[in-house]
């Protein structure tokens, strides 16, 4: 499984345009967004746009890494045959799902820290060093949930249907999940919404920490609720993938 990894991760780093979606396109838009405005607080928020679009920025960049990375290869690989040689080994299907979960959860912390410093340097965000340490460890951290949906949506969607699939459930999600604008200025039912979603819980972890908490136990609770479904379902689909071979 180690040797699977290690390909997975080379595989990765060689995809230019994967590595620029993935680690250089969400500090871009950090940039974009947050680059020219003001330190003035966010409405009902306690933090303004340079670290409220940090923590946003740096979920984003890692779920575009793991969701999106996970679901379009592993489609590809079903219709090119690469899973049913690898079936013929001695590798069991749960080490081809953690193998794929933790190759893209590896490749996404970059992405991660490319935000940070990014902030640091260009809007002089001034953080603890636990502080900063905790953000990057609770983001990564949290991608292996998405890393294992994107598992999921790979087994189940067809080559042609899984880019728009993944797309619906991507932009759904960071919209919902106040990924792209605070919940605080839309309708008081899409907060309602978005308190279950795996997005808002993600972010979430980040920003308790930048208001000086630590991250909050229903946050980690729903994120582990959504990583066990997650994987059961991606075990599932392979399992009944394996089936049609």
């Amino acid at each position: 499984m180690k040797t699977l990894i290690k390909l997975e991760i080379l595989r990765s780093l060689r995809n230019r345009k994967f590595l620029f979606f993935s680690v250089i396109y969400p500090s871009a838009l950090y940039l974009i967004i947050a680059g020219g405005a003001d330190d003035a607080k966010l409405p009902g928020m306690r933090v303004d746009m340079a670290l409220y679009y940090m923590v946003a920025m740096a979920a984003f960049g890692a779920m575009t890494a793991v969701l999106i990375g996970n679901s379009e290869k592993i489609a590809k690989e079903r219709e090119q045959g690469w899973v049913r040689q690898l079936r013929l080994t001695a590798l069991p299907g749960r080490g081809y799902v953690t193998a794929k979960i933790a190759a893209v959860s590896t490749v996404s912390l970059p992405s991660i820290l490319l935000v940070l410093v990014v902030a640091a340097a260009v809007k002089d965000v001034r953080l603890e060093v636990w502080q900063w340490t905790a953000i990057a460890l609770c983001t990564w951290a949290g991608s292996f949930v998405f890393a294992a949906l994107g598992v999921a949506i790979g087994y189940l969607a067809s080559g042609d249907a899984v880019r728009p699939i993944t797309m619906i459930i991507y932009f759904g999600l960071a919209m919902l999940g106040g990924l792209w604008m605070p919940l605080t200025v839309l309708p008081a039912w899409v907060g309602d919404i978005a308190t279950w979603l795996p997005t808002h819980a993600y972010a979430a972890l980040g920003r308790a920490v930048e208001e000086g908490d630590a991250p909050h136990l229903q946050d980690a609770g729903i994120l582990a609720g959504y990583l066990v479904l997650f994987t059961a379902a991606a075990a599932l689909l392979y399992r009944r993938d394996s089936h049609k071979v």
